[in-house]
């Protein structure tokens, strides 16, 4: 899996692929496993379909950035996947961002 990245200083930002679902999810586990930042900004903007496995994996990356010293943000304007976040209290685990300039920006902080 290859996805469009953005770099800003330490910080890298991940376009999420259309779908993050169980088709995708591992592959792109992997993929951010195998950036060379630890601190990841995961763009949401574009991702229409969000389901379990695609969740499981925002927390798994989320974890093994924060275990190897980063950590991950969200940065979403999609109200839907907002939703989802809050239903399923992963903006709890994860902090959520309305931009990816203020997710970038909260790595500073």
């Amino acid at each position: 899996m290859n996805l469009p990245t953005e770099i800003f200083g330490d910080v890298v930002v991940v376009h999420a692929p259309d779908e993050l679902s169980t088709d995708h999810a591992k592959r792109f586990e992997e993929y951010i496993a195998s950036l060379d930042h630890k601190r990841v900004v995961l763009d949401l903007d574009n991702t229409e379909l969000l389901d379990s496995a695609g969740l499981t994996a925002l927390m798994n990356c989320h974890n093994a950035l924060w275990q190897a010293g980063g950590g991950a943000r969200v940065a979403t304007t999609s109200a839907t996947n907002r939703k989802i976040l809050e239903i399923t209290r992963l903006d709890q685990q994860i902090e959520v961002f309305e931009s990816v300039i203020d997710a970038v920006k909260s790595f500073a902080a």
